[in-house]
């Protein structure tokens, strides 16, 4: 049972970040560009580079990547119910 909770728990908190982010809930993954586009530039200024930086994802890569997240967060809160209804 401790193990069912503890999946069911996982999954709901993956589904609802990766959720927030997928959808773009309040310009989550704009906000998570902008700030990984400010970590490169202050990396590449503390290196002494002055070449522009690039980016690694921009926001649709962080909203697919949430997307996964969110679905991988669905199937641990099915898996729970299953554990759950087993035990």
């Amino acid at each position: 049972m401790p193990v069912g909770i503890l999946l069911l728990v996982l999954g709901l908190t993956g589904l609802a970040g990766g959720g927030w982010v997928a959808l773009n809930i309040r310009g989550a993954a704009v906000s998570l560009n902008q700030r990984q586009e400010r970590n490169i530039e202050l990396r590449a200024h503390a290196q002494g580079r002055l070449d522009p930086p690039a980016a690694w994802f921009g926001v649709t890569g962080f909203r697919v990547l949430a997307a996964v997240v969110a679905a991988a967060g669905s199937v641990l809160a099915l898996l729970s119910f299953a554990v759950i209804a087993t035990a």
